[in-house]
């Protein structure tokens, strides 16, 4: 029913008119984002919260091109063929009054040598992109990629256990110890209406504006949906839609992976110097063990709420609800957060603390650009602290994950975190220095202080309400940030990288990780110094 509909839409959308320019989508990558909040003028009703940008929002207040390509901007054609398609332009264009088409080759030749190990590691990713416009009504990208990879240990651990790597694909086995895995990303968009944006995609999207979101994120595998975004000058609303699926179990009834679907509903209210942002999300499913059933479009219901006030008396979906926010008090100091509230229950808090069923989370952040009035120096702090057993459910099918992966923070829940990013771009060079810190309480064996959101609720250490006996089972009280196996990483990564193109931020690129895990079942520590050249477009996170 979900892809009938999807298909319904598209045809009903396509054959309306529009006098509006092309609706480009901008790549869905932290520097891109950066470049164009760094030209926010506090008096303009930007929406930064939803994420990836439709270029034509921003291009009401800033031009999008000068911005991403610097000074390279509207030079290409004043150079031959072959300089203009190595450092300005896409490898092929087809351009015409109503078609435009651009094709570029992308790709992640890295090479890595493991300074604890003395091995030598690789990534070989080969693949393209084409993005278009049909006339002036039809945005359309597609990508795909194919890679080889051998990772670090604490990475192939994680590869190893999930049968997937961090942000992309399923696995496939690589001569030894490597990694063989494939993925795409496409979307179509269009805009009926100055004030509608339609896409249908196979991708990912994020609600924050922050490095990581407690709300959603772009960490876990792409999935298909639908998003509808309405925005007017200060108000903007999006509906999306998603189908997830779930890698632990086959369905009995047909050998493949369980399926649940998610609604999210965001609406944002932007004054320039200020946006307040109201999300919701529901994961549900209509599985049963031995039925597969149809898409049940209640859930298609676009009024925000509906759901949390519905699963308040007692429907099994997960719901969760959130509140995102920014403030520009000057156009170069950015300050913004979130709040995310899994279960709350105002009578446990008059029993005692630390009940499991006050499941928060919250995020503190501060973007600083142009720092002490240099030109492109940027610095960015971050402090994330999620609860135990956020995001879990008791049917651990409709938690709030894909593919074996986390919706929102790579860590899961029951941890603190802090992140600093630092950079300054001087001509085509692009300085950076990251550094994250976290701590988080661990499982060992048999045990469940509520980190592994993968995990049922009713394994609760200090018991679940559910359990009807709780001289046994716990009462659920007692449970405090970080509980559990004390663990501290430490994640080092300074890069120097020279833009070569910016149309698919197309840069050779050198760095070093280092990394310090600390337990109080043992260490484990990662030197690598890495050298690449790739087209940077998407994020991938490994600083877990």
């Amino acid at each position: 029913m979900f892809y009938y509909f999807l298909l319904l839409g598209f045809i009903l959308i396509f054959f309306t008119s529009s006098n509006l320019k092309s609706q480009t989508v901008l790549p869905l990558n932290h520097y891109y984002i950066q470049q164009i909040e760094q030209n926010h003028d506090k008096n303009n009703y930007y929406h930064t919260a939803i994420k990836p940008y439709l270029k034509s929002e921003f291009d009401k207040y800033i031009n999008v091109d000068s911005v991403l390509l610097k000074e390279k901007y509207n030079k290409a054609k004043k150079y031959g063929y072959l300089k203009r398609k190595l450092f300005y332009e896409s490898a092929i264009i087809v351009d015409t009054v109503d078609f435009y088409l651009a094709i570029d080759p992308v790709f992640n030749l890295l090479g890595a040598i493991n300074l604890a190990r003395n091995n030598f590691l690789y990534t070989n990713t080969r693949g393209f992109q084409a993005k278009g416009n049909i006339g002036n009504k039809l945005f359309f990208i597609t990508d795909f990629y194919e890679n080889q990879s051998f990772f670090p240990e604490y990475v192939s651990e994680y590869v190893s256990t999930n049968k997937i790597v961090p942000g992309q694909g399923l696995i496939k086995l690589f001569k030894d110890d490597g990694y063989d895995y494939a993925y795409a990303n496409g979307l179509i968009s269009y805009s009926p209406f100055g004030y509608l944006n339609i896409q249908f995609g196979h991708g990912k999207n994020f609600i924050g504006n922050g490095y990581r979101s407690l709300l959603l994120s772009d960490n876990a595998f792409n999935y298909p949906y639908l998003k509808i975004t309405t925005t007017t000058s200060w108000l903007q609303y999006t509906n999306l839609y998603t189908s997830f699926i779930d890698i632990n179990l086959n369905q009995i009834y047909e050998g493949g992976f369980k399926k649940k679907y998610g609604s999210f509903y965001f609406l944002n209210l932007s004054l320039g110097w200020l946006e307040v942002g109201l999300f919701e999300a529901v994961i549900w499913k209509t599985d049963s063990s031995f039925q597969k059933q149809g898409y049940n479009v209640r859930y298609l219901n676009p009024v925000i709420f509906y759901h949390t006030v519905q699963n308040s008396l007692n429907s099994p979906d997960n719901s969760l609800i959130g509140l995102n926010l920014k403030i520009t008090p000057f156009d170069k100091y950015h300050f913004y957060g979130q709040i995310v509230v899994d279960d709350f229950d105002f009578k446990r808090i008059k029993e005692g603390s630390g009940h499991i069923l006050n499941k928060t989370g919250f995020q503190a952040g501060l973007k600083l650009f142009d720092l002490l009035q240099i030109n492109n120096f940027y610095l960015q702090l971050e402090y994330n602290s999620v609860r135990p057993y956020v995001y879990a459910h008791e049917a651990p099918l409709q938690n709030y994950a894909h593919y074996q992966q986390a919706l929102a923070h790579p860590l899961g829940a029951n941890f603190n975190e802090f992140v600093s990013i630092i950079n300054y771009r001087w001509n085509n060079f692009l300085f950076q220095f990251k550094y994250n810190y976290a701590v988080y309480g661990a499982d060992s064996s048999g045990t469940h202080w509520g980190k592994d959101i993968f995990k049922s609720d009713l394994a609760a250490q200090n018991g679940f309400p559910s359990k009807t006996n709780a001289l046994i089972y716990g009462d659920g009280f007692g449970n405090k940030t970080t509980q559990g196996l004390n663990t501290t990483v430490q994640f080092f990564n300074p890069e120097i990288a020279y833009i070569l193109n910016p149309n698919t931020n197309m840069q050779l690129a050198a760095g070093l990780i280092k990394r310090k895990l600390n337990s109080e079942t043992g260490n484990n520590d990662l030197l690598l110094f890495y050298f690449a050249f790739k087209t940077s477009l998407s994020n991938f996170y490994f600083d877990f």
